[in-house]
């Protein structure tokens, strides 16, 4: 099993509700094995000519590179944004057992 095989992937979105249902949505389809929620950031961003400030809730899952695409689909049809932050980063380390267990989880028997 390489590391290279596995990846966080980030999104945002503005309220705890919308972020517990994105991770659940994404954990009960079996897409990431399981997603983290963190407490409100704060996002400045550029949107529509206009610089904006805002309190977002972060939510980063752990997934397999070979359910990546199924993960941003789930991503992209339950979130309300018109282009939801979504950003995968390759897991260059981990344990074996934690890594196993990520590739149980995403496994669809």
């Amino acid at each position: 099993m390489a590391d290279a095989d596995f990846l966080t992937v980030l999104t945002t979105t503005d309220t705890p509700e919308k972020a517990e249902a994105l991770a659940r949505g994404a954990v009960e389809s079996r897409v990431a094995a399981c997603a983290q929620i963190s407490q409100p950031v704060t996002s400045v961003y550029r949107w529509q000519g206009m610089v904006e400030t805002e309190s977002e809730w972060q939510v980063l899952f752990k997934t397999t590179a070979a359910r990546y695409e199924e993960l941003e689909a789930h991503i992209r049809e339950a979130h309300d944004y018109d282009n939801p932050e979504i950003i995968a980063t390759p897991v260059t380390h981990g344990s074996d057992a934690y890594l196993g267990w990520v590739v149980e989880q995403t496994t669809i028997s």
